[in-house]
Formats: C-alpha cells, sequence, structure tokens
C-alpha cells in the first residue's frame, strides 16, 4: 500500500524527498531556456521519458486492479492534427452511459472531453477510467478521452493543439456522435488539468481566424492543475506546506526540459500559463462554470488557488468552485493500491461529477426556455471536516 503523503505520477509511486532547501533563482525565468538551463538532448529526455513510461505502465496497471474495476472504452477514433505545426494523428477514446448504445435514436448527449496527466511526458488516455466511471453513471454524459501527443517527441504547443483540435472533432461531428454540442465540458488531471483550460483558449484564438459551427463550453473541471510556468520549481517547492512531499527534480527537470522547448520559449504565453493571461482572453475563452481541485501538500496549490480566486472575481466574474483536498499530495488519486481506490478520491469524484450534471442539467433548462445562465458560486478555501472521511 501506498502512504498517503507518497507522491504518484500516473500510477507511478515517488519516495518522499529530504528537506533539502534549494535555492531560488533572483529573477523569474521569461524563456524556456531561462528555467531549464542547457538541457540534455531530445534523444536522451526521449529514452528517460521511455523508461519513465515502462514503470507507469506497471503502475495504473495495479491502480485499476482495485475495485470495483474501471470501464473499457466502448470506441475509439483515430483524427489528424489541424492545428499542429508537428502534423500527425491522435486517439480519442468515447466511454459511453447506459442508454446511448441502447437506443441509437438517442441524440444530445452532453460530453466531457478529458485530458489525462503525467508531465506533458507520462500517460495515455485510459489513465482517468475510473473518473469515466463517475461521468457515465452520474452525469449520464459520454466521457472523451484524449491520447495527445507526449513531449519530448512532441513538446508545447502540441498538446494544447491537439487538445483544441479533439473539441473541433466533437463540435464538428456531434450530430454523427450524438452528441450536444452546447453542453460540452472539458477536465484533466495536473498537466490535463492544464489543457483542459488551455484547448478552451486555443480554441477561442483559432475562431479568430477560422469559423466554428455553433457550440457552447459550459464548464471545465480541473484538478490539481499546473497553470504558471513562470514560477521556478524551487518557488514552488518552498510555497508548500510540506516541500518533502512534492515530486523530486528528477522529475520536475524531465517534464520541463521535454514540454518547454525551444529555448526561447515565452513562459507567459496563455496557452501554456493560463495565470499569465490578460482578464479578456480568459472572460472571453473559459466557460461561465469552473470546478477546481487542489492537493494541499501540493507544489501547485497556490496558482491553483490563486487562478480560481482570479476568476471569480470582477471583471471576469466567472462562477468557480473550489476545493482544497486536506493531507494528500499531488496525483494521490492515481495511487498504485490493488486492494482499493485511494482515499477521498471516490468521494470527490462523485461530487465533481454532480456539480457537472447540475450544470448540464440548468444549462439544458435555460436554453430551452432562452433564459440566460448564472449558478451560485461556492469557491471554499478548504474541505469541512466532514469531508475528511475516505
Amino acid at each position: 500500500m501506498v502512504n498517503s503523503d507518497m507522491q504518484t505520477v500516473e500510477g507511478i509511486p515517488v519516495p518522499t524527498r529530504s528537506k533539502t532547501e534549494e535555492p531560488i533563482p533572483e529573477k523569474k525565468p521569461k524563456k524556456a531556456k531561462d528555467k531549464t538551463g542547457t538541457p540534455p538532448s531530445r534523444f536522451s529526455l526521449r529514452m528517460t521519458a521511455n523508461w519513465w513510461r515502462s514503470l507507469q505502465c506497471i503502475g495504473m496497471s495495479l491502480h485499476f486492479l482495485a475495485p470495483p474495476r474501471p470501464p473499457n472504452p466502448d470506441f475509439t477514433k483515430s483524427i489528424p492534427s489541424t492545428l499542429a505545426t508537428t502534423k500527425g494523428q491522435f486517439t480519442l477514446q468515447f466511454y459511453v452511459p447506459e442508454g446511448y448504445n441502447k437506443d441509437p435514436n438517442s441524440d444530445k448527449w452532453p460530453v466531457v472531453v478529458n485530458f489525462h496527466g503525467g508531465g506533458f511526458t507520462l500517460g495515455s488516455a485510459s489513465d482517468d477510467a475510473r473518473f469515466a466511471r463517475f461521468i457515465l453513471e452520474k452525469c449520464h454524459a459520454v466521457f472523451v478521452s484524449v491520447d495527445y501527443r507526449l513531449a519530448p517527441e512532441c513538446p508545447f504547443p502540441t498538446a494544447v493543439d491537439d487538445g483544441a483540435d479533439a473539441l473541433l472533432y466533437i463540435i464538428k461531428n456531434a450530430v454523427e456522435l450524438r452528441l450536444d454540442s452546447n453542453r460540452i465540458a472539458t477536465s484533466g488531471f495536473s498537466a490535463g488539468g492544464n489543457i483542459a483550460l488551455t484547448a478552451p483558449i486555443r480554441l477561442y484564438e483559432h475562431r479568430k481566424t477560422a469559423e466554428v459551427p455553433e457550440h457552447r463550453i459550459i464548464a471545465v473541471a480541473t484538478w490539481y492543475p499546473i497553470t504558471d510556468y513562470t514560477l521556478t520549481r524551487a518557488e514552488r517547492r518552498a510555497s508548500a506546506l510540506r516541500p518533502e512531499a512534492t515530486l523530486p527534480p528528477t522529475l520536475t527537470n524531465l517534464f520541463d526540459a521535454s514540454y518547454l522547448f525551444p529555448p526561447e520559449l515565452d513562459l507567459a504565453h496563455p496557452c501554456l500559463s493560463p495565470s499569465r493571461a490578460s482578464d479578456e482572453i480568459l472572460m472571453e475563452s473559459l466557460p461561465p462554470n469552473l470546478i477546481f481541485y487542489t492537493c494541499e501538500w501540493d507544489m501547485l496549490l497556490r496558482e491553483g488557488e490563486e487562478l480560481a480566486q482570479r476568476l471569480q472575481k470582477p471583471p471576469i466574474s466567472k462562477n468557480v468552485y473550489y476545493t482544497m483536498i486536506p493531507g494528500v499530495a499531488h496525483g494521490w488519486d492515481k495511487g498504485p493500491n490493488p486492494m482499493k481506490p485511494p482515499p477521498k478520491s471516490e468521494k470527490l469524484y462523485g461530487e465533481c461529477c454532480r456539480k457537472l450534471k447540475a450544470i448540464f442539467e440548468e444549462d439544458q433548462t435555460h436554453s430551452i426556455l432562452h433564459f440566460p445562465i448564472k449558478l451560485p458560486p461556492l469557491l471554499h478555501p478548504k474541505l469541512k471536516d466532514e469531508n475528511n472521511s475516505d
């Protein structure tokens, strides 16, 4: 069994670090080279990433053994990239709720487009299958998990471009797939939580130069996302409640060197660091409802919390549902325990899906009546005591 204070990266247990302090750079990094220095060769990064990916397969296999077993995709679609400069194909995994296959004439299913975690370097579309089960059962929505292309083979912005391409595919093929293009949500974990926010920003940019069929993205559910690459890892660790429980430099250096390329990359780009996007971009590109989950012992806690607060306040004024999960580290919900799901994960997945279901149903009602949507904001600094139980 993995301790609750042990980090897991897509199912890989990472031992707790020593409390040795890292020096914090005097200047904020502005370019990728300011953050990564002289990184290893791309070949070396690929070799290291492949080693971690092999461990990840073992860890996630154990994660999936715990009852109840997560569902398998009902079907997949391989789609071409249209937005990325690095052309290629990537896969969408479709998980459908009960009733979708029983009634082929049913249509207008809400859809959640999901992005897995792994520092943009590890992971696969099946990693969030446990969360998919809750989307199917609690939201009665279709769950589409995106197997976006990974770094270092495909550094920024390929993952975000693939995320926006996935949304475009859903929008353009909604009738064939029997989906409601006016009830789309995005979700994601860690790096995928970043894409859940930045794919709509990328789609907003695309709409400025190209026609996109009518659609509405109405919610984002983002779990412990990375939102500000202008912060150094040393800054993040120093701000963490338990710096020794954060991801070790071995992994974070690999993630940064793999994804942040080329060296002149602007770290404040809104599709990389949504925390650095302008108020106008955030108002125009992000949906009206955002659900944030952060982890108390995570080095990403502060930036996620600050972005959630900024999105709720004027002039952006989104409906923000924020929960800080006490007593857990980054990626706690992917722990490789074959006996039972990680503590609190199922309760919180269910809570998130109930919020999404309410948003989907509220939107459908108001769309029929042509009334504007306004859901009450619920910004919680932390879970109440009764939420601390498993």
